[in-house]
């Protein structure tokens, strides 16, 4: 690995590991892929659109109700009364009626396994005093979230022009999910749930992906005629967890094939490597007035980043930071950016140090240095 130094005016120290790669073609209207670990962008089309997300929605409904759990305004064993409302509607239910009571535990599997539309208006009724109320909360929510692209006017997808949600957001929503919810998680990879004996034939699980042995372990399906059939699902592999987000395909034959393709294309294309080791040096960059001519340039922390596997090894790096930089400087002060260029992904860039510190010269140290750089200059422009 190769790094070359230049030099710029405003200094820069984010590190980003959010790069899409475009390589994999998919039949999807609709793609998003993540890298959970690294939260890298695999692969993105059309991922920012606004598009009719259908029972994928009911992942929102479930962040909302795993948020009212952990502050106690719901527990799994509350039982909660079933309103007209959420009677009348059609689709997939959990067959509820006006005279149930239903276990809040029961209700979420019925969203999760049973995608049940009335079991998402009893719980959006019982969070928010009404259906349309939740979603105004859940679009609400869902900008704090940083899921700029959605909108929602139920709780459930049922068709509506107002309700959109994007690729995008949606694996936004899944790492949310993934992340702060673990002891909830395990709901989304039950294969079936059988809601006292009704309907015996409704009872298993819609995601294609739980049963194809490639480690999938969640989330959410949907489908209505005119956002075709999508999902969001998760797969884990030797501690690697990949995302994929696909929307507006055919069948659920197709849905289950395409998400999966993705899936394992994540795994099987992409590495996540060691690139650099904590105190590593990188460069020197020179220290005005300081009891040092220069100061070596050094990585903070170790750096892991997640590669192409035909491209490993390919790195090369340039550094930007000022020129010259006055001293006193601290050990372990941010003076620079590494920046690393991965081929077809986009860069990386990791904030450098001062290896040690450099205190401020004398006035006779100063005065050396000046004539050093000052000769140093004089030397460049005559070559």
């Amino acid at each position: 690995m190769t790094f070359r130094p230049y030099f710029f005016s405003a200094l820069a120290v984010l590190v980003l590991l959010s790069q899409p790669v475009s390589a994999l073609e998919t039949k999807a209207r609709a793609a998003y892929v993540l890298d959970y670990n690294t939260g890298t962008v695999l692969l993105e089309k059309n991922a920012d659109e606004q598009i009719p997300p259908a029972s994928m929605s009911k992942l929102m409904t479930i962040n909302m109700v795993f948020e009212a759990l952990e502050d106690g305004r719901l527990t799994l064993d509350e039982k909660l009364p079933v309103s007209e409302h959420a009677m009348s509607y059609g689709g997939s239910t959990m067959f509820l009626n006006t005279r149930d009571r239903v276990r809040v535990g029961d209700l979420i599997q019925g969203v999760i396994v049973l995608s049940g539309n009335d079991a998402c208006a009893v719980l959006a009724e019982a969070l928010a005093g009404s259906e349309r109320e939740f979603a105004r909360l859940m679009t609400e929510r869902a900008k704090q979230l940083g899921m700029t692209q959605s909108h929602f006017v139920n709780s459930n997808g049922w068709p509506d022009p107002g309700q959109r949600m994007s690729a995008h957001d949606l694996g936004i929503l899944a790492a949310h999910l993934i992340r702060v919810f673990p002891q909830y998680y395990h709901y989304f990879s039950e294969t079936e749930f059988r809601f006292d004996n009704r309907a015996p034939d409704n009872r298993h699980n819609r995601n294609p992906i739980l049963k194809m042995g490639i480690g999938a372990d969640g989330l959410k399906t949907g489908h209505t005629q005119e956002a075709g059939y999508g999902m969001v699902g998760s797969a884990v592999k030797n501690g690697r967890r990949i995302i994929a987000v696909v929307s507006g395909l055919s069948s659920d034959e197709e849905r289950g094939s395409e998400a999966a393709k993705l899936i394992n294309w994540g795994f099987r294309q992409f590495s996540e490597k060691k690139i650099l080791t904590e105190g590593q040096k990188v460069g020197k960059l020179n220290v005005w007035m300081g009891q040092q001519k220069s100061v070596n340039l050094v990585v903070p922390k170790d750096v892991n980043a997640l590669l192409p596997v035909a491209t490993e090894g390919k790195l090369s790096g340039e550094i930007k930071l000022r020129e010259p930089l006055q001293a006193p400087i601290k050990k372990g002060q941010v003076v620079g950016t590494l920046v690393l260029t991965v081929p077809d992904m986009k860069d990386i860039e990791v904030p450098v140090v001062a290896e040690k510190a450099v205190e401020k010269g004398g006035l006779l140290s100063r005065f050396k240095l000046s004539a050093s750089l000052l000769l140093q200059n004089v030397m460049a422009a005559v070559n």
